[in-house]
């Protein structure tokens, strides 16, 4: 999944943003209210963590405007005023949640999946491709009743190639949903995480699951 991290103090910016991407979500930042308002009008973000007090347009602006346009990704406002009219003013614009800084980062995770849940409720939280199993409740996958350890990385793409069963998934759609907004897509790192999921996950088997669509993207199918 992937997150807008709308913060202009560097320290707490890259704090966040090194948390989630540990979490197995794809971050990008912006550091104030236009950029943001652009970069959520021309990505497909499953979550938007805003603080209050960036530069103009400010947070409550930024969530208003994203209303008013129809955009109903999720927000999660932070600030640093314990200040109730603050909350009332955010909620009313349009914000999901409200946390105040400082806050544990625990808490925050626990806050992030609360609202992609609420975003996804009445989605299969349970995928399955003939014997593969990914469960995103519990972010397990299983092959033949054996559970088999992903890193953050591996884990994102290969529920992304699952989500997309049977359909072609190009090397842009990956660089967007499972990296971020600065990654090249025509590194030679999605080769070598594709090949980092084969072994693990198509080596010790016969019938082999993801392939390779030479010059279009990758498919996860069962034959």
């Amino acid at each position: 999944m992937r997150i807008l991290v709308v913060e202009d103090e560097k320290k707490m910016s890259s704090f966040i943003k090194r948390g989630l991407r540990e979490a197995s979500y794809a971050v990008d930042v912006a550091d104030n209210g236009t950029e943001a308002l652009f970069m959520a009008e021309t990505n497909p973000y499953d979550l938007i963590v805003m603080d209050i007090m960036i530069p103009g347009p400010d947070g409550i602006d930024v969530c208003r405007k994203l209303r008013k346009g129809a955009i109903d990704v999720p927000v999660l406002m932070l600030t640093a005023r314990d200040d109730v009219e603050d909350k009332i003013s955010g909620l009313d614009a349009g914000a999901d949640d409200y946390l105040t800084k400082p806050f544990a980062f625990s808490e925050f995770l626990a806050r992030v999946r609360a609202l992609l849940r609420r975003k996804s409720q009445g989605r299969v939280t349970q995928l399955k491709v003939a014997d593969l199993q990914l469960d995103q409740s519990a972010r397990k996958v299983m092959r033949a009743g054996l559970e088999i350890e992903l890193t953050p990385t591996e884990y994102a793409l290969l529920e992304f190639l699952m989500l997309n069963t049977g359909s072609v998934v190009t090397r842009t759609m990956l660089s967007e949903h499972v990296w971020n907004d600065d990654f090249d897509s025509f590194s030679n790192v999605i080769n070598v995480y594709i090949n980092y999921l084969r072994k693990k996950i198509d080596s010790l088997h016969e019938k082999k699951l993801i392939h390779s669509l030479r010059g279009v993207g990758y498919m996860l199918k069962e034959t």
